[in-house]
């Protein structure tokens, strides 16, 4: 009887239990039996199980709360992301900068002349597509040009081909400034790297053939009466020197300089071989002054180039004592020594006008490339005098060309839309 008395209290509670769960909204319910002493009172013994239900159903109740607002907060972030993206791809569609914008080296180059693109607020491959057509245009006058000077030979042909070439310059700043936009914001896609290559190998073969007309007009012009010009900073345009240097224990290096490149010109040229990607290097980059580097020793140069006029320098050195010499002009402006004592200038390697090698003949930096203009670069693998140097600063009769490299049209090599024009030291200087 009392087994019996027990199983009947224990179904009671259960009942009652369950009764309880189901007048409350607990969702998916868990049913527990507990024991219950039997001298107990049910209805205490049932209140008392029934507080941690209490908990549990309030603790429930918070979490779910939480959620739901966890739930509202994410839907807002994907909301706020979804805009956000909307307004970034806009603002991408209209972000290309206008003509004569370059940023290579994240500065900026004013070409200072008219736009001759059009409209050029348009998707890549359509600008690139835009700019080969001007290209065959001016191609075509060019060729008209030339069947011209062939029939007349006249002032009204030089009127004309000079025309053409201003148009052809002004043409290129702006042709590579987009280029070399483009290159930066898709530099990932192929196709436009190979579009490129196409408006560079363009714009050299304009600038080879008007070279070829003004050969064939003055046949009698000296070769060495020519300049290069490194319009835009990018890390494609240069000159190479066709033959490598000798081994060297002397030099002298002179060229006419012009820029107005801010922070600093850049490298007018650089000197590498297989073991020393800086075996000889003059640059001027960032806010630094112009140095010269010898096997990667830095000695810096008191030269104030960067205004705009056309200069005259010179370096000198010889490797006893690693003694230096800096001339501006015809003057002597600095000299130091233990710059790469007792170290020979090394053979075999590869000289390159406009640009710093961190390779052998490549690894250029756009930051580190001259910007501006460059004639008459000559090279001697000795010291000059002072009056050796200033002849050549004045353009005098007795002024000498350099044994290891003189200047003429038939020793480079350019590439990378980097113009060759005609010039003549002291008669067109500033």
């Amino acid at each position: 009887m009392n087994r019996m008395e027990g199983i009947y209290r224990k179904l009671f509670i259960l009942s009652f239990l369950i009764l309880e769960g189901a007048t409350q909204d607990f969702g998916q319910t868990q049913f527990i039996c507990t024991s219950v002493p039997k001298d107990m009172d049910l209805c205490t013994a049932t209140l008392q199980n029934s507080g941690p239900g209490e908990d549990l159903k309030t603790t429930v109740m918070q979490l779910r709360e939480t959620v739901l607002q966890q739930k509202e907060t994410i839907m807002n972030q994907k909301e706020t992301i979804r805009e956000l993206t909307s307004k970034l791809s806009r603002c991408e569609s209209q972000s290309l900068p206008e003509p004569g914008d370059s940023r290579a080296g994240g500065r900026r180059k004013e070409t200072g002349s008219k736009n001759t693109m059009g409209d050029v607020s348009r998707g890549p491959s359509e600008t690139l597509a835009q700019l080969g057509q001007t290209l065959q245009t001016l191609k075509q006058r060019l060729e008209n040009l030339e069947q011209f000077s062939r029939n007349n030979n006249s002032a009204q042909t030089n009127s004309l081909k000079d025309l053409l070439q201003n148009k052809i310059d002004d043409m290129e700043k702006q042709v590579l400034s987009r280029v070399n936009t483009l290159e930066e914001s898709k530099s990932g896609q192929r196709n436009e790297t190979d579009q490129r290559g196409r408006v560079e190998s363009t714009l050299t073969s304009l600038h080879q053939r008007i070279t070829d007309l003004e050969k064939g007009q003055k046949d009698n012009r000296p070769l060495d009466k020519f300049q290069l010009t490194f319009p835009l900073r990018t890390n494609y345009m240069f000159a190479k020197v066709k033959k490598s240097l000798p081994e060297m224990y002397a030099f002298t290096v002179c060229m006419w300089i012009k820029s107005n490149a801010s922070p600093g010109v850049g490298t007018p040229f650089s000197y590498a071989v297989p073991a020393q990607a800086n075996e000889l290097v003059l640059i001027e980059w960032g806010n630094n002054p112009m140095e010269i580097l010898i096997n990667d020793k830095v000695a810096k140069l008191p030269f104030l180039i960067n205004d705009g006029k056309w200069h005259h320098i010179c370096v000198t050195w010889t490797t006893r004592d690693g003694v230096w010499e800096a001339f501006q002009d015809g003057v002597l402006r600095g000299n130091g020594e233990n710059l790469a004592p007792y170290h020979p200038i090394k053979p075999h390697g590869v000289l390159v006008l406009g640009q710093e090698q961190d390779t052998l003949g490549g690894g250029f930096d756009a930051t580190q490339a001259f910007v501006g203009e460059l004639a008459n670069f000559n090279m001697w693998d000795k010291k000059l005098s002072t009056g050796e140097i200033y002849n050549l600063a004045t353009c005098s009769n007795k002024a000498q060309v350099g044994n290891v490299f003189s200047w003429s049209e038939t020793s480079i090599e350019i590439y990378g839309g980097a113009t060759k024009w005609t010039f003549e030291p002291c008669r067109q200087i500033n």
